[in-house]
């Protein structure tokens, strides 16, 4: 089965969830928590990629990245990234 990345961050002020797809000029599934605070917990993580017809990969642990509003510029915002491996969820339908 074919595996992908879910990615949370921040975005105008609120997070959002969505799933990277490479390779094509699809827009990626995407969904808005329409918050910044507090941040998602993993249940409402777990219904958001359920939501948009994925699932964690099995064992799969989500990973913490922090990046910056402005590359190359210490005095920056920091950006948090959250990713998780997902693969479509084995109850969607077809």
């Amino acid at each position: 089965m074919k595996t992908f990345t879910a990615q949370m961050s921040v975005r105008r002020g609120r997070w959002r969830l969505y799933v990277v797809l490479f390779n094509t000029a699809e827009r990626w599934p995407e969904h808005c928590f329409g918050r910044a605070l507090p941040v998602p917990t993993f249940t409402e993580r777990a219904d958001a990629l359920s939501l948009l017809g994925f699932e964690p990969e099995p064992g799969a642990e989500w990973t913490w990245t922090e990046d910056t509003e402005i590359p190359d510029d210490p005095a920056s915002a920091v950006v948090l990234i959250a990713a998780l491996t997902v693969r479509s969820w084995t109850g969607a339908l077809s």
